[in-house]
Order: C-alpha cells, then sequence, then structure tokens
C-alpha cells in the first residue's frame, strides 16, 4: 500500500501528457492501458496486454515486426489488473511504479532503495527489448533494468547468471499457463556450488543440466557452437558468471524460452512460415532426464545393447533384477570384492562424455590433466576426474563421491577418466596379452566358421525362398482389391496388367522388432512422420516409416509410395520390404541403411570431413543414375518432386539411395508435363515454374538435383545463412562464378585435397540446372554426359530464386511470390508442413 502523499503523487502525474509511440518515460509522463512505448528502431514494444478472454492487464513487452504477438518480459506477472485503469509512472523516490487507478493502490514497483534521487530519472524502451530505469537526463547510471529480472525468455545480450557483486541470480522462470503469464514451476537457472552450471528445474526436481563450462560450450550441449546465427559469450571472473549469446543479423529475431510444460527450446521466427521455429530444445531423449541412469552409470543411446543405461568402468548394478526389467533408477555400485585406494590404482576413460554433476567437484584451474591424474590417486575418495578446459587442455575437475547425470554423445563432448581399482587394470593387462596369444588359433576357428556360415548362409536363403520372411502374413497385397476401403479405386500400373503385391506386416511383428516404437530406435522424423529402426525376428534390421495421423500424407500419397517402390529396381533406389496397414496404423518398411541420409554428413562440422571430394563425386553420379532410372529407364516414368539430401539415403559403402517417394507421380510415356493446383515438395529444391505455376515435369527434378548438386560441393544448406549480399546458397555460387572465384565456395574440410577441373565442371553443370526458364535446363542423361566427359559447356544464364539482404526475390517471371522463403520445410498445398 502506498501512503496518501504518494497516491496524490500519482494522481497529479496522471494529469499530465502520457506517453504514447516514443521510447521514454520521463519524470512528468504516464504510461496508460492503451498507449505503447516503442523502440529507437522499431523492434520492441512496451505496453499493456492481456488474455483474450479474461479481464486481467498486465505491462509487458513484446516484438513490434512479429504479427503474432510475443510477450518476452512482463512486469506485474503475479499482480494483474482488473481492467483498464493501469498506469505506469515513475514516483517521487525515482521509482517505476505501476499503479491501479480504481483502486487507488501500486500493483508493481522497481522497489530501488539505495539510489540517490536525482531530478530528473527516466526509463527508456530500448532497442534490445530491455526497459532501462536511469538516474537522472545523463543517463550516465543505470538504477534498474528488465533484463536483471527476466520472465521465461532469454533475449540476445540478456546475460543469465550471477552478479557477484549484487548477489542477483538472473535467471528464467515459466508462464503457469498459455495464458496467465505468473510465475511457473519450471525454472531455468545457474548454481555455483563446485562449478557453475545450469539446471533446468520443475520445483526442487532436476530435469536437465548443461554440464560445465569447458572452454567451447557446456558439456551437455555439444551442439552449442558459434555457428551461423549466433555469437556465445561466457564470463566468469570476480564480478560475474554468465553466458550470453548476440545474433550477428540483427533482422533475425530469435529467443530461448522456459516452457510450463518443463522444455528449454530456442525459437527463431520464419516471416515466411508466419511463426516460430524450434531448432533446439531440452530434455530431447532419455539421455537427457536427470540421473536417467542412476549414480555411476552411463547413459548411450548408440549402445549396442538394447538398453541405454551401463554401469561404468569397475562398477555393476546395485540392484540387477531391476536393470534387467529396464529400471536403472538405482544406479550401480563398486564391483563385489573390488576396493579402491591400494597399489595400482589406475583409471578408464569414457570418450565424449557430458561429465558428472559437478556440485560436488573441485576444481583447479592452474593443474594440468597428468597432475590432475596424480592428484585424484594420492585421494581415496577421488572417483574420477576431467580437463576443466578442453580447447586449452589445462584445468583438472575431480569428483569426490557419486557420479551422476553422465552421458555418451556420438561425438564431441570430452574424456572422463574414471578410477578403476588394480584388478581391473591387470585384468586389462591379461586381456591384451591372451589375445596376442590366441591370435593363431582364433585364425584356424574363423576359416573354419567361415566355411559353416557360407553353408549356413545357402540353406537360409533357400528356405527363405520357400517360406518367406518370418513374421509377415503371407498373402499378396492388390492395389485394384486390398485398398479399396482405404482411399477408393488404385490406379493402373502403365504397361503391366497385373498387381503389384508386396509382403504385409502384422502390427505386431513391427510393435516388437521396434520396441514399440521407443525413442532409442527414432532414426528421424519428416512431414509426414516419424522413421524408426527395427529388427524382425530373423534378425534383418528394417526402417519403418510410421505415418502420422496428422500428416498430410493420406492414402493416395501412401497407395502412390507402395505402388512405385515396389515396381521400381535399381541400385540408387532404396528397396521397400512391405507394408502393413492395420487399425489405424499406416507403416511402409524399407531396407536398413545404417549411414543415415547424406544431410546427416554434408551438413554437420565434424562428420562433413569424413566425406572426400572422391566420395562427393560418387555420390552426384550415383544420384544422377537414381534419377535417370525414373526418368527414362524404368516402365514407368517417375516425377520425384521432392529430392533433397534428406531424402539421399547411404548404405554400408557410402552408396547412394532415391528415398521418400511419397509425393511422386507417374507419367505417361509420351506426357512431358502435368500441371496440379497442390503443390508439394520442400521450398529451396522446388523449381520457379512448379512452386510459381503448378506446372511439373522431369525437368522439375532437374532443378531439385542442381540444387542438391552445390550443397554437397559446398558443404551448405540453400537456406544457410551468408555474410554476403545474397541468403541463400543459389545467389551465392552465382555471384562467385560470375567473379570467377568458383573455387572458393569449396567445402573448406575438403582442404584443397580435390580434382579442381572436376569441381568446376560440377558447378557449371549445377547452374546449368538452376537457369531461370525450363527449356534450358538440361535432362539427367544429358547431366550425367557433362559430368563424365570433358565437353565445351554452354555458359549458364542467370539463376531463378536469387534472395537478396533486403528480402527481395531476383525472378522475372510474371507469377506472383505471396510465400518468400529460403527454408526447408516441405510444404502440401501452399501451406508449409
Amino acid at each position: 500500500m502506498y501512503h496518501l502523499k504518494e497516491i496524490l503523487t500519482y494522481f497529479l502525474l496522471f494529469l499530465f501528457r502520457n506517453c504514447c509511440s516514443t521510447d521514454i518515460i520521463g519524470p512528468n509522463q504516464t504510461l496508460k492501458d492503451g498507449n505503447i512505448l516503442v523502440s529507437s528502431g522499431k523492434a520492441f514494444v512496451l505496453g499493456f496486454f492481456g488474455p483474450e478472454k479474461s479481464s486481467n492487464r498486465y505491462v509487458g513487452i513484446w516484438y513490434n515486426k512479429v504479427p503474432e504477438q510475443t510477450v518476452v518480459w512482463v512486469a506485474n506477472r503475479d499482480n494483474p489488473i482488473k481492467g483498464t485503469s493501469g498506469v505506469l509512472a515513475i514516483d517521487t523516490a525515482g521509482n517505476l511504479v505501476l499503479f491501479d487507478g480504481n483502486h487507488n493502490f501500486s500493483v508493481w514497483s522497481t522497489n530501488v532503495t539505495s539510489m540517490t534521487l536525482k531530478k530528473s530519472p527516466s526509463a527508456q524502451l530500448m532497442e534490445t527489448g530491455n526497459f532501462v530505469l536511469f538516474q537522472d537526463q545523463s543517463k550516465s547510471v543505470i538504477t534498474w533494468q528488465s533484463f536483471d529480472y527476466p520472465t521465461n525468455t532469454l533475449l540476445p545480450n540478456m546475460k543469465a547468471g550471477w552478479n557477484r557483486r549484487t548477489g542477483l541470480n538472473t535467471s528464467l522462470s515459466s508462464w503457469k499457463s498459455f495464458d496467465d503469464p505468473g510465475t511457473g514451476d519450471t525454472v531455468f537457472k545457474m548454481e555455483l556450488t563446485g562449478t557453475p552450471q545450469f539446471y533446468l528445474l520443475m520445483g526442487t526436481k532436476r530435469l536437465w543440466r548443461t554440464g560445465p563450462w569447458n572452454g567451447l560450450g557446456w558439456s551437455g550441449v555439444p551442439e552449442m557452437v558459434s555457428n551461423f546465427i549466433f555469437k556465445i559469450l561466457y564470463v566468469e571472473n570476480d564480478n560475474e558468471v554468465t553466458i550470453s549469446y548476440s545474433i550477428k543479423d540483427p533482422s533475425i529475431f530469435s529467443r530461448m524460452v522456459v516452457n510450463e510444460s518443463g522444455t528449454l527450446e530456442r525459437l527463431t521466427w520464419q516471416g515466411s512460415e508466419r511463426g516460430w521455429v524450434r531448432f533446439w530444445y531440452v530434455p530431447t531423449d532419455p539421455c537427457d532426464s536427470y540421473a536417467h541412469c542412476g549414480a555411476f552409470s552411463n547413459c548411450d543411446l548408440f549402445n549396442l545393447s538394447e538398453f541405454e543405461c551401463s554401469c561404468l568402468p569397475g562398477f555393476e548394478p546395485k540392484l540387477e533384477r531391476q536393470w534387467y526389467l529396464r529400471d536403472a533408477s538405482n544406479g550401480c555400485k563398486r564391483k563385489q570384492g573390488e576396493n579402491i585406494c591400494g597399489n595400482g590404482d589406475g583409471f578408464k576413460k569414457v570418450i565424449n562424455a557430458k561429465v558428472p554433476d559437478t556440485s560436488i567437484a573441485h576444481v583447479n584451474k592452474s593443474l594440468e590433466l597428468k597432475e590432475c591424474q596424480e592428484l585424484c590417486l594420492k585421494n581415496c575418495s577421488c572417483t574420477a576426474f576431467a580437463t576443466a578446459n578442453i580447447s586449452g587442455g589445462n584445468g583438472c575437475i575431480s569428483w569426490h563421491g557419486n557420479l551422476a547425470d553422465i552421458r555418451q554423445f556420438s561425438n564431441k563432448g570430452q574424456d572422463l577418466y574414471i578410477r578403476v581399482p588394480a584388478v581391473e587394470i591387470a585384468q586389462d593387462t591379461r586381456n591384451s596379452k591372451g589375445f596376442r596369444g590366441k591370435r593363431l588359433m582364433a585364425t584356424v576357428i574363423v576359416l573354419i566358421l567361415a566355411m559353416l556360415l557360407i553353408l549356413f548362409l545357402a540353406y537360409w536363403l533357400l528356405k527363405k525362398k520357400r517360406k518367406g520372411t518370418e513374421g509377415q502374413i503371407k498373402r499378396p497385397f492388390s492395389f485394384n482389391t486390398g485398398l479399396a476401403s482405404y482411399g477408393g479405386r488404385a490406379e493402373e500400373m502403365e504397361g503391366s496388367g497385373t498387381n503389384v503385391e508386396v509382403s504385409i506386416f502384422d502390427l505386431s511383428t513391427i510393435v516388437s522388432a521396434t520396441e514399440d516404437f521407443s525413442l532409442a530406435n527414432k532414426l528421424g522424423e519428416g512431414g509426414f512422420g516419424a522413421v524408426y529402426k527395427g529388427r524382425l525376428p530373423n534378425g534383418q534390421e528394417i526402417a519403418v516409416k510410421r505415418l502420422s495421423a496428422i500428416s498430410g500424407q493420406g492414402n493416395e500419397e501412401f497407395k502412390n509410395e507402395i505402388k512405385l517402390i515396389a515396381r521400381l529396381q535399381h541400385r540408387n533406389l532404396v528397396r521397400l520390404l512391405g507394408c502393413c496397414i492395420q487399425q489405424d496404423e499406416k507403416m511402409l518398411v524399407y531396407e536398413y541403411l545404417p549411414n543415415k541420409g547424406l544431410d546427416y554428413f554434408i551438413f554437420d562440422e565434424a562428420r562433413r570431413s569424413l566425406m572426400d571430394w572422391s566420395k562427393r563425386f560418387e555420390i552426384i553420379l550415383g544420384i544422377t543414375r537414381g534419377m535417370i532410372y525414373l526418368h527414362e529407364d524404368s516402365r514407368l516414368r517417375i516425377i520425384h518432386r521432392d529430392l533433397k539430401a534428406s531424402n539421399i539415403l547411404l548404405d554400408t559403402s557410402m552408396n547412394p539411395k532415391i528415398s521418400d517417394f511419397g509425393l511422386a507421380r507417374i507419367f505417361g510415356v509420351d506426357q512431358a508435363q502435368a500441371n496440379t493446383n497442390r503443390v508439394v515438395g520442400t521450398y529451396g529444391y522446388m523449381s520457379p515454374e512448379y512452386a510459381m505455376e503448378g506446372l511439373f515435369s522431369v525437368k522439375s527434378d532437374v532443378y531439385s538435383f542442381g540444387v542438391l548438386l552445390l550443397e554437397i560441393i559446398c558443404g551448405r544448406k540453400n537456406s544457410s545463412y551468408f555474410e554476403e549480399d545474397t541468403v541463400n546458397l543459389i545467389g551465392y555460387v552465382w555471384d562467385l562464378w560470375r567473379e570467377e572465384k568458383a573455387l572458393d565456395l569449396v567445402d573448406s574440410s575438403l582442404d584443397n585435397s580435390y580434382d579442381a577441373n572436376k569441381v568446376l565442371r560440377c558447378v557449371h553443370v549445377g547452374l546449368l540446372c538452376l537457369q531461370e526458364y525450363a527449356p534450358d535446363w538440361p535432362t539427367m542423361s544429358e547431366v550425367l554426359f557433362m559430368l563424365c566427359n570433358e565437353t565445351t559447356l554452354p555458359y549458364p544464364k542467370k539463376p531463378a530464386f536469387i534472395f537478396k539482404k533486403d528480402n527481395t526475390l531476383l525472378y522475372s517471371s510474371s507469377a506472383s511470390v505471396e510465400n518468400r522463403s529460403v527454408n526447408e520445410m516441405s510444404i502440401t498445398v501452399i501451406e508449409a508442413r
């Protein structure tokens, strides 16, 4: 409650002019409900807002240039005003105060008591989204700022963490619900015990942990790098321990948000998609959950065993029965009869690890790794150690007691050294000697087993031909009759009077093979649903495409994909094994390709170095041959309509196989092109005539191939952010080509180990596929000829769809463009999916 004198002050202030369309509140100004402050560059707005079905009103900050109102900060989140009587002003003490005019009391105040009052305090909404209270007109002293008191959102340039001078811990807390900005249960905050690290909590329960800062990023966030959008700043000194990020391109809106559902996510506004796109979030998988496997254990989704949890070296399950029931919550214990702190103790290394919870760890930043090991050996309570700074290789973190919340990544992470007794070290030594002694015997045994295996495989193949694959319903699947209840009459196969027959899998077989569609078996997710790895009862590995009930792929697309793939046989096309239609489920069963998609390699900073130029060129030729087969050599002329890196799968020998025929169309032998009102595919790969006019032909795939060809050479997506004038790959390559600098675009991971002439020819061919008008594009057979022969090539004309930094689209077609995008979201019926 405010005293009568302060209430009278408010009424006097209320009589003065209010602030509207400015960015400052002065000492004699007020901001009423209905008026707003707008930052100088018009990026943010401060004003009153409220849920649609409520009379509650709040003072908040939201984006001005985003059409969907997105509130990033709330002043009175736990004290709403009923109705529109709210007034925001600076009181006689120099504080910002939110006043309820109907009831004559304050509902929120900055409540700064230690400042020295000056004559002209002011509050300004900054272009960063920070609302700052200055002590006087000079604006040299900040007495309060909203960045120190965030709600559920971390904005660029906002610091999260501890101010050691003031003791302020800047943390995020979720809203109570979508319609209630009140303080929720989910919190993201830094704790300084041991080493600084952030926790995501729901109440007092820990949901997820970042791990300590290791010099490059948080130990538990291997994907955290200063990439094409962000610049990350971690500060740890006597004054503060904070993390912040900035965005290189100010036109990009990105925010990190704590949700009431218990997740932390990063969102970026996609204007063309008219929505916020989530591209990172946690917890993502079971191993993200805090201490999912209990103490002294390791969580590894890539483990070859069926269970993601395993005990650390020198440890065994604490409760074996629970462990075998896949309940590892009680963790592990030292192996029975093994004690540490004796002569001969040593360490075993766990690679690519998220190091254990460091709240019980000791840190010495002056020690080298070898000194760290020696120090740990001298202390019987020391259970593990690791380097504190993987970028510099120095600093020592040692753990004393339980090791909790360890997980293993497929790459990145860091090395963790687990203390084991002498008997474990001796066992490793004996195993090594025994291996050398048994090598000759093993060679003989292998030869015998190889002969037996050949005989067994011959017998098994013969048996399979006779009886079919175990777990399948042994009947043909007819498109003329079998799908009558799933979408009507099926199309006749061109050139064949017979029905298409594929194996039908029973739903129970698929459920068993994928372990009830477990998250550990999930390979990825596309616009039409998720893909899971499975293993049939006969041991054969499969990939199951489970169509989502809410996806865009209905019965026609489902029939289409089966019909096409079942009839197509080529080494560069994925092989369909069968399908499952039971209850509400529709699933496709493919051969399993262990190396995932082409995008998994060429767009990843670490993995793309595994693919040298010769392998990339082989993949380019393999894709070309596969497309020639679809367009010219098969009994059916197939237009794929969704050719992109994620739809190119790689087998064990890294041979490419074209997949995902859900959007493909069959053409007649003499048919040149077709028209559709249902534009489907992926922005960034669509040809201009198809994206803008609905016209498609074999040439439509040629344009998509041109984009894919340039991506393979550059190791970057067409939608990547470029520092140059253009913001997509096509424009970037075109500019360098005209400047005769095409070799500058080659993926840096190739390190000049490529044939320059062959690379230039590939770039040339790619640009020929991307010219503005379809009649100028080569056929796929012409593409193969140009790639494999040293013939003179015509100079390419200007490509279509060159996106410039000012968001303009350089394309001279008379067709209008309403939705402009350079992302990779697939679309159907001109809507992104």
